[in-house]
């Protein structure tokens, strides 16, 4: 099993069935085509192989009633795709278990592709008391498949290892150890030996027993992921810091220089913030707020504060779009108050001051982490402040920091315009102080956001054209770069050329992630001037982009976008103080996916279209790629993240763990240190020295 990186019996247990099969009672045959899969018992009547030129092979087999039940004469086609191994695998008179939605081809009933499941005959079935107990007759076990692995030795191998393990064995552990066990984690789920668990989360009696089982083996998850957060902030907590802010007198200039009040969110914030960097303690703490909340002057405040005190800033975006923006706003704000500003990103260095003298603020993309010894000073960066945090991976992080001097560390501010619900926060940022701006500033104009369904060209034009004759702007956002054979999705290239011929009388750029960053730039600046009227874009304005000037966003094939990343998309209009509109198009082969946009029509509430769109999509897929930081956890458990009780269960007992036992010297924590250290925290070498 190392293929599988199994080495234990742990580990081949932890390989949770992805989903269960009632093989007690079958659904009944289908007579019509349906949405939901389904699992039947049937038997195959007939076979057959189809040629469609030299190589397109389609292999059938008929399929009619077995324990499904049904009426005479039922029958469906099961059909596979250029795999003429079927062929040697699916044969008459066998009976199959099948999984999969049933459609309606021609007069046809079909299902494509269907998980399949070969049993063998009934009297070898009543004779061989595995496949009975095992396969049939019993909620059944599906499990994830790769490298070689077939579902029913699998099955019967997990089946047999379990039945061999005694409850009492002490040598099999259980996740949680005894003594981290708290009263809240007992009031949110029932504790029982690990052997019980897994037998009823492998094969449960029924499907209560089964979820009740796999909460208390996720729990044991997000308890040692949550040991690492707790080590981590605690650790850091421990460095040596030193005292970055200045008396406040630079800030309160800035205050009174701004066109506008702080809000209160924004300026509970600053407290918060200054409070940190008043500390000997190292700051790590995350800035959280919706689209337009005022994060960056909040960050601004916090730079003034450690450049009154004598110290450098560094200022880190994910894109060179995002790092020049900052660039100019910071500029503008700051150049009168005689605060030196440098840029650094991969097309080179630009200044606000002599090139001689040394930059107060370094602002940057990931080049600031290479080669930056010319701009940043390591004996005096005060201050880290990251943009977009679920942009870059912990590491990237930690490398910045490192980039002060070794004596002490910075203070580090991340921030973040994606709403978080609280579970994946204490999840991905469990180990940062969170202050969250939960208050738009004044004067913004309203977002009125529309979803239309098939809406014709005429009428998109038309509506377009009358935004742009009253001197707005206006974004179009398509999910491709380019067209794909593999995708009916429209893309941006395409679209550019249709949309230039539609709108002549008008300047019409594009904007995507596959162009220079001097070309990008070029366009983000022709558009902030206004010398573009419509920008044809991908998700690469997605971050930051502020031209108070568009009002119009309108997104082609917006089912193909999550409700968060639609929700930043809409934050590029509503930036002045013209009403805005953003229209969300789908065809008519999505026209169900209305009813799920439906939250971006009602709110503005970037929290609750957060926690909306972690409903719909699970965490995994919400936050986006791994880079977002979300923990490597299996995807058992990651159904879980959700589970708000459950996760703050697993938070308390990692704290009462580190409050019992500082360094995990006692015996029964054996199993945690060894995680720590497999798992490559790089927190967990402090622990390797315990017996």
């Amino acid at each position: 099993m190392d293929e599988c990186g199994w080495r234990t019996v742990a580990d081949v247990l932890n390989h949770l069935p992805r989903r269960y099969e009632d093989r007690r009672r079958f659904e009944r045959f289908p007579a019509d085509p349906g949405e939901a899969a389904v699992t039947l018992h049937v038997i195959v009547d007939d076979v057959r192989t189809l040629r469609f030129g030299s190589k397109r092979r389609i292999f059938e087999a008929t399929l009619v009633p077995g324990e499904s039940g049904g009426m005479p004469g039922q029958q469906i086609t099961a059909r596979w795709f250029n795999l003429p191994f079927m062929s040697k695998v699916i044969a008459v008179d066998q009976q199959l278990i099948v999984h999969g939605k049933v459609k309606l081809v021609g007069k046809r009933l079909v299902i494509d592709h269907p998980e399949t499941e070969v049993i063998v005959s009934g009297s070898e079935l009543e004779a061989d008391p595995v496949s009975r107990s095992v396969h049939l007759r019993r909620i059944v076990p599906v499990y994830p498949l790769s490298n070689g692995l077939q579902q029913r030795p699998l099955r019967e191998f997990i089946f047999e290892m379990l039945s061999r393990i005694d409850p009492e064995d002490t040598s099999f552990p259980d996740r949680v150890p005894a003594d981290a066990w708290t009263e809240d984690a007992e009031n949110v789920v029932e504790r029982k030996p690990a052997v019980e668990l897994y037998r009823a989360a492998h094969f449960p009696p029924d499907m209560e027993a089964m979820d009740a089982a796999r909460r208390v083996l996720a729990l044991g998850d997000l308890f040692l992921h949550q040991v690492h957060v707790v080590d981590r902030k605690r650790h850091h907590r421990a460095l040596d810091g030193k005292r970055h802010a200045g008396r406040g007198v630079l800030l309160k200039t800035f205050a009174d220089a701004l066109p506008f009040a702080l809000t209160g969110a924004q300026t509970r914030a600053v407290r918060e913030i200054r409070n940190d960097l008043k500390s000997d303690q190292p700051m790590n703490r995350l800035l959280q707020g919706d689209v337009g909340s005022g994060k960056t002057a909040v960050a601004m405040a916090a730079a003034m504060l450690v450049v009154e005190d004598g110290w450098q800033v560094a200022v880190m975006a994910p894109t060179q779009i995002l790092a020049e923006q900052h660039f100019l706003n910071f500029r503008k704000v700051m150049e009168p108050l005689g605060i030196r500003i440098s840029l650094r990103t991969g097309a080179g260095i630009q200044h606000s001051h002599d090139d001689e003298e040394d930059a107060q603020i370094v602002i940057g993309t990931h080049a600031l982490l290479f080669d930056n010894d010319e701009l940043l000073r390591r004996d005096s960066l005060g201050l880290v402040i990251v943009d977009e945090q679920h942009k870059f991976g912990v590491a990237q992080r930690a490398r910045l920091k490192e980039a002060g001097e070794t004596t002490s560390v910075p203070d580090v501010l991340v921030m973040t315009a994606t709403p978080i619900p609280r579970t994946l926060q204490m999840t991905v940022y469990g180990d940062l102080d969170v202050s969250i701006i939960d208050e738009l500033p004044a004067g913004r104009g309203k977002i009125i956001t529309g979803i239309r369904v098939a809406p014709k060209v005429s009428e998109v034009t038309a509506f377009l054209k009358e935004q742009l004759e009253l001197g707005r702007q206006a974004y179009f956002v398509y999910p491709l770069v380019e067209e794909s054979e593999s995708s009916d999705a429209k893309a941006a290239t395409t679209a550019h050329v249709e949309w230039a011929k539609r709108l002549s009388k008008y300047e019409v750029g594009l904007l995507t992630g596959r162009m220079s960053g001097e070309e990008k730039d070029a366009v983000m600046t022709r558009f902030r001037r206004g010398e573009i009227d419509l920008l044809v874009s991908t998700t690469v304005i997605e971050v930051g982009v502020d031209v108070s000037n568009a009002s119009v966003m309108v997104v082609h094939d917006a089912n193909r976008f999550g409700l968060a990343q639609l929700h930043q998309l809409r934050g590029r209009i509503g930036r002045g103080e013209h009403k805005s509109y953003c229209v969300l198009l789908l065809d008519k082969k999505h026209r169900e996916s209305a009813g799920k946009l439906a939250i971006l029509a009602e709110t503005r509430d970037g929290f609750r279209i957060a926690e909306e769109d972690l409903r719909q999509r699970g965490p995994g897929d919400a936050l986006g790629t791994a880079q977002s930081g979300l923990p490597d956890l299996p995807a058992s458990t990651r159904a879980y993240l959700g589970d708000t009780r459950l996760l703050v269960a697993a938070r308390g007992m990692a704290e009462a763990l580190f409050d019992a036992d500082p360094d995990l010297g006692n015996p029964a924590h054996v199993n945690i240190r060894e995680e720590l250290i497999r798992q490559g925290d790089p927190l967990g070498s402090r622990f390797a020295h315990i017996g």
